[in-house]
């Protein structure tokens, strides 16, 4: 205990991060690292204990790119659907058959509309033209047939819900599989609720009356973890389609919620987990907070993953099956084509077929073996969080370096080892973050505090940064020296291409010492400008300034503050350029190019000259998206990476799809403003784009010249009439992607 009295600071110190852990899980603090480091945790856990084997109760009747070109593009005639679904049940004698399909509308493939309109119109004095056309009506209404192929089956068919303040609908819905208290009411199960759906037509909800949504959740970091077992709608809630598909498979038990209370009293009940009852037998789905199941995921998704077996539709159509192949089994129809857009981010791949996570939950569902995570949850993290705390702040001083170490990696590896085990035998799925970093920030800050390097470190960082880093960010890097170095890393970062316009002119018109002291000017407003949203100048290239976000100080929102950055800069030269009128000096423009992506940076260069600087592909796209700037007529030009990564708050224009020299994948580039846009004019161009990109290049004329553009846009209309003009003359290649090509260096 005297060792212990002289180090209450540094014990104290070493708790620290064990009460900003308790914080974060208290929900006291919201830590967004911890929480992406907790779902990195949960990603690896489930690669890592993946079975990687087939589950051969559930086959995927594959939608895919060899059926598409065999039988034409989606949505197929639905006499063809009832053709499959009669080779499913009546050939295979599959057991339950659910669609991960939409069949919102009627199938007019057949031309039954237009006979009818001719029966009842020009030709409905020709003899026996009536007569003739209700002989052909059972096989030309294809709806009826696929309506007639459903009917008294075990098929689920699927309908998604949106959250939309319309409260669009479409469609009709099936009923719900518990009843709420009302539309006035609020919903007394805390469950994701929605305003409108987009559900199958009322014959074929008749004809098949269970049904079930197909959404899925999306984390904060776009990747699919999460199913919704039940949702609200209206007061009444739904069933998922693997749950729809599931209670077939059991022969149609009856939804029973496990309800535990609110965190208020005045808040909706929580559902615990849903009970699937029987007669005497009962089967546990466990759900989350959210009403939702974990995807208990098998392996790496589409036909060659392993997981399940993947059979082409047009395949099953041309009876290339044997007879009973597919015998018992549950089969779900969707599709992996590309074009279709069923494929999502999950933590097994980033291209998973959206139909097979619904097959991952099944079979879970038949195992029982889906990851849950318990309501007790928080209080394991706390008791973790103090243990490990408790035990670091008592020993870290007493102990040498090397002890202290050896103690922290085992206490990580202890908690680590136990969270693991827990998920692979009980499938908890127990927070982790939070302790590991606090095992390790506990460490660290016992470290720093044990040895007195702080001073000679920032004098040390001082000299390294000072020449090429502003001071502000030099003032921000030397309270935590230890972090920064000039070795070269490879960072996602954002960089700026910022040329002057005008300048050849300028240089023409103007002696040499007013040229300098204009440049000078200028470059002394732009670099205030792109100081004051923290970008760090890499240099100066004549008329250009070459800037980036995201080093040496790493900055999450190195994007938006960049898009900020340009549209200052926009704005900077405005207000320039009145000063310039005023005084009888000529106007400049900007031309600003913009780019997120992995670049390398660190100090280079050679022996005689060296600077802090960036480097990489995506760089080079930077400077060729600046040069684009002048053909739009816009002033900036950005990446859709750096459009995805600046969040909410801009208005975007997209511009182009554009393929530079040195890069195969297309681009899309866009042009930001100060707030979004919504507008009918945006939404018009949105609308030609399409219409340009599918080669319709009536429609694409006819909206553009309904919408005239405003005088900043017109040399972007004028292009893209120029573009349709020569399209029609020269059309482009059948695989054509809507790209234009630059080869520009």
């Amino acid at each position: 205990m005297g060792a212990l009295s002289c180090h209450w600071l540094r014990m104290g110190i070493a708790l620290l991060p064990m009460g900003i852990g308790l914080l974060h899980a208290l929900g006291m603090v919201e830590l967004p690292p911890v929480r992406r480091l907790d779902e990195a945790l949960y990603d690896l856990r489930v690669r890592a204990t993946m079975p990687r084997t087939r589950d051969e109760r559930i086959v995927i009747v594959d939608i895919d790119e060899k059926s598409l070109d065999a039988l034409g593009h989606w949505p197929w005639g639905r006499d063809k659907l009832a053709r499959l679904v009669d080779e499913l049940f009546e050939r295979q004698q599959v057991a339950v058959l659910g669609f991960d399909v939409l069949f919102a509308e009627a199938d007019d493939s057949s031309g039954l509309r237009s006979l009818q309109q001719l029966a009842h119109g020009p030709l409905r004095q020709q003899p026996g033209f009536a007569g003739q056309l209700r002989q052909l009506e059972p096989q030309l209404d294809h709806d009826r047939r696929f309506a007639r192929a459903l009917a008294q089956r075990p098929v689920a068919l699927g309908y998604y819900f949106t959250s939309d303040r319309e409260g669009h609908t479409k469609g009709t819905l099936p009923a719900p599989v518990l009843r709420g208290e009302g539309h006035a009411a609020p919903p007394r199960i805390r469950a994701l609720s929605w305003d409108g759906y987009g559900a199958n037509l009322a014959s074929l909800g008749v004809a098949a009356p269970h049904a079930g949504f197909f959404n899925a959740i999306a984390d904060a970091d776009g990747v699919v973890r999460a199913l919704p077992v039940l949702a609200q709608y209206q007061g009444d809630y739904y069933e998922s389609l693997a749950l729809a598909v599931f209670r077939l498979w059991l022969g149609g038990p009856e939804v029973l919620p496990v309800l535990a209370p609110g965190p208020r009293p005045d808040q909706p009940q929580v559902l615990e987990r849903v009970l699937l009852h029987q007669g005497e037998r009962l089967h546990s789905v466990p759900v989350d907070r959210r009403a939702a199941i974990l995807v208990a995921y098998r392996g790496p998704g589409g036909a060659q993953g392993g997981s399940f077996r993947y059979v082409s539709a047009s395949g099953l159509l041309a009876g290339r099956l044997p007879p009973g192949e597919l015998a018992g089994k549950i089969v779900l129809v969707g599709s992996t084509a590309p074009g279709l857009q069923d494929l999502r981010v999950t933590p097994v791949g980033e291209t998973y077929p959206g139909v097979e996570t619904h097959a991952n939950v099944i079979s879970g569902l038949l195992d029982g073996r889906s990851p849950v995570r318990p309501d007790y949850a928080l209080g394991y993290e706390v008791l973790a969080l103090l243990a490990a705390g408790l035990l670091l702040a008592w020993a870290l001083p007493l102990l040498s370096v090397p002890a202290g170490a050896a103690l922290a990696l085992a206490l990580a590896a202890a908690l680590a080892g136990l969270n693991f085990w827990l998920y692979r035998t009980a499938a908890w799925v127990l927070p982790l973050a939070a302790q590991l970093l606090a095992v390790g920030f506990a460490f660290s800050l016992d470290i720093a505090y044990g040895y007195f390097v702080e001073t000679r470190s920032k004098r040390q960082l001082a000299r390294l940064f000072g020449t090429y880093v502003p001071r502000e960010l030099v003032q921000e890097m030397l309270k935590q020296p230890g972090r920064y170095s000039m070795q070269a890393a490879s960072l996602e970062m954002t960089v700026m291409f910022c040329d002057m316009r005008g300048f050849t002119a300028l240089s023409e018109r103007m002696g040499p010492l007013a040229l300098q002291a204009l440049l000078n000017s200028v470059f002394s407003r732009l670099t205030e400008t792109i100081r004051a949203h923290r970008g760090t100048i890499d240099k100066y290239m004549g008329d250009c300034v070459m800037a980036f976000w995201g080093a040496p100080v790493p900055e999450p929102a190195h994007a938006r503050l960049a898009v900020e950055a340009a549209l200052a800069l926009v704005d900077t030269v405005q207000r320039l350029n009145t000063e310039h009128r005023v005084r009888g000096l000529p106007e400049i423009g900007v031309g600003i190019g913009l780019n997120t992506g992995s670049m390398c940076v660190g100090d280079m260069g050679s022996d005689l000259r060296r600077s802090y600087t960036v480097v990489g592909d995506a760089v080079n796209l930077g400077a060729r998206l600046e040069g684009l700037s002048k053909l739009y007529g816009v002033a900036i030009v950005a990446s859709d990476s750096t459009r995805r990564q600046a969040g909410e708050g801009f208005g975007w224009r997209e511009l182009d799809l554009v393929r530079v020299q040195g890069k195969q994948q297309a681009v899309a580039v866009f042009t930001p403003q100060d707030a979004p846009a919504t507008s009918e004019a945006e939404t018009a161009w949105s609308a030609m784009l399409d219409a340009y990109r599918r080669c319709d290049w009536d429609r694409a004329l006819n909206l553009l010249q309904r919408h005239p553009p405003a005088p900043a846009r017109e040399a972007l209309h004028a292009l893209y009439l120029e573009r349709i003009a020569a399209a029609r003359q020269s059309p482009p290649p059948a695989d054509w992607d809507g790209a234009a090509r630059f080869d520009a260096k």
